[in-house]
């Protein structure tokens, strides 16, 4: 074995063996027969090779121009679209209309927008500006094959400089973390390269606007592709450049990548969408603390803000027009599930579970016989836990089934459902859509309160917007964004009338902080202790009573 330092072309070449694999698995689902094109159902691929296999919205000639329109996944499922009675899309795709007023689901009299604690999210996503290195140099790429000269290269050598701009600043990073994140400005080095980047860009558009009198159709569709890349590229550092107070700005180290998004996103969707077709948004967490104040607010409505008066007289919204309506839910939650409050536990720190919390979640697990759900916030806490409990219940040989980076979350969760006596841990990915009911998941342990990491971009701006506005970041973003997080987690255990189980929450903040109980009138209302005797006796019993039928 050697252990001396990697080689970096031994690691270089291990990268495009990945990315190599990847694109195949790509390949293989795109060409079968059940493949909709969709990202959210396509196989978990590195995003560069997601990136270099499909088109953008801007760059898209159009089915009608395009040599393969006649199999493109988005066009035939928009032909689809226009002819049914009920569409059923997902919240990106609504997002990206409603924010670019860009027609893409055909005209419908109304809006049912499922799992609405989502979409706030999934609309900032969907907005958000991303400007990598290898996009920039794809589009170079371009712009030479199909309109070569000297406005051409001039883009290529500006591209090349800034790739060796963001190499530059990615060292940086890994000597200096405090660069990576959230950032007020962007850095000199990037800025300059990027400049040079808009005037190229600016040249070779000025050069296929002036040919678009003269050269055949064909060619022509070719460049309409060139010049969709293009005005992508040009609008993104556009926005770059002058980020502005409304936006958040921060260099990602991992891809090396700049983003851009809205701090904001709820007047874009009052505008867009509230006031434009009928909206009834649904989920089984829409409320925080019993108050659906903050995901109604998320999503457009303005409720008892200053500017109310001002936004009513606009016509922007009508709050007799809205009406909210708890239905409850079918499940017998106090008598079908109990939640287990360890107070005695230490309080979490930034270095993972602590070796009480691991201890006790592995008592848990022994009691249940497995069956457990074991979610984390970090995958630090999922590589800790996997050590400890492989130690702790070696003897026992439950299956013990751990999530990795990359890792599809579907052939996970079958795998769990399918083996009684498992054990899952994840992380963030497997806290929401979860739903494994029956004996193999009688016990959902959660090692600590979600709240967003401090060095998250978008929410850490978020709530220093809510600080200076004279509110509080922590009660107005940090703790509503953990409640709907915690909700979401501990809904996972109770999935059909005869499940049964326990919930434990490895974080004693929930009872010894004056938050707690925000947190827990989040959460389907269990029957609670901080026994954990009583818990593990009954874990015990179900078990019994499970290896019995």
């Amino acid at each position: 074995m050697n252990n001396s330092e990697g080689d970096p072309e031994n690691q270089a070449v291990l990268e495009v063996s990945s990315l190599e694999s990847d694109a195949k698995r790509l390949r293989a689902w795109a060409e079968s027969p059940k493949a909709s094109g969709d990202r959210d159902d396509a196989p978990d691929v590195d995003r560069r090779v997601w990136y270099a296999n499909s088109v953008s919205g801007r760059e898209c000639m159009g089915a009608d121009e395009c040599p393969y329109g006649h199999k493109c996944f988005a066009a035939l499922a928009k032909a689809k679209a226009q002819t049914a009675d009920v569409v059923v899309t997902n919240h990106t795709l609504l997002a990206i209309e409603i924010v670019d007023s860009h027609p893409i689901l055909p005209e419908r009299d109304a809006i049912i927008l499922d799992e609405a604690h989502e979409f706030m999210d999934r609309t900032t996503q969907a907005v958000t500006e991303e400007l990598t290195a290898p996009r920039v140099i794809r589009a170079a790429a371009m712009a030479r094959k199909h309109m070569p000269g000297k406005a051409s290269e001039a883009f290529t050598k500006a591209a090349d400089k800034f790739a060796d701009a963001v190499d530059d600043y990615s060292e940086d990073v890994k000597t200096d973390p405090s660069k990576s994140g959230r950032l007020d400005e962007l850095p000199k080095q990037l800025e300059s390269s990027m400049r040079a980047i808009k005037e190229a860009v600016a040249a070779v558009l000025q050069l296929i606007n002036a040919d678009a009198e003269v050269i055949d159709p064909n060619t022509m569709a070719e460049r309409a592709r060139v010049k969709g890349a293009l005005n992508e590229i040009s609008q993104t550092v556009t926005k770059l450049l002058k980020p502005g107070h409304t936006h958040v700005l921060w260099f990602e180290p991992t891809y090396s990548t700049l983003y851009l998004a809205p701090l904001s996103v709820s007047d874009v969707l009052r505008r867009n969408l509230l006031t434009e077709t009928p909206v009834i948004a649904t989920s089984a967490t829409l409320t925080v603390g019993k108050s659906f104040d903050a995901i109604a607010k998320n999503i457009g409505f303005v409720i008892g803000e200053k500017d109310e008066d001002q936004e009513m007289a606009e016509g922007l919204i009508d709050p007799a027009n809205l009406q909210i309506l708890d239905v409850g839910s079918p499940f017998d939650f106090a008598n079908q599930g109990m939640l287990y409050l360890p107070k005695h536990l230490p309080e979490p720190g930034r270095d993972g579970p602590s070796i009480e919390a691991l201890t006790e979640l592995g008592e848990l697990i022994e009691a249940a016989g497995g069956r457990t759900l074991a979610l984390f916030s970090s995958w630090r806490g999922v590589e800790m836990a996997d050590e400890h409990l492989r130690k702790v219940l070696a003897d026992l040989k439950l299956p013990i089934i751990t999530q990795r980076r990359g890792d599809a979350v579907g052939p996970l969760v079958d795998k769990f459902a399918s083996i009684p006596n498992s054990i899952l841990l994840g992380t963030i990915s497997l806290w929401q859509g979860i739903d494994v009911p029956g004996p193999s998941c009688t016990l959902v342990a959660i090692d600590r309160i979600p709240f967003p990491r401090p060095d998250e971009p978008v929410m850490s701006a978020r709530a220093a917007e809510a600080d200076a506005s004279g509110g509080s970041g922590f009660m107005q973003i940090s703790l509503p964004r953990a409640a709907l997080l915690l909700a979401q987690g501990t809904g996972r255990l109770i999935r059909s009338i005869d499940d049964r189980g326990v919930v434990a929450i490895l974080d004693s903040r929930i009872v010894n902080k004056r938050y707690g109980s925000i947190l827990l009138n989040s959460m389907p209302p269990f029957w609670r202790t901080n026994d954990g005797v009583v818990i593990k006796d009954a874990l015990k019993r179900l078990n019994e009573q499970y290896l019995k039928d």
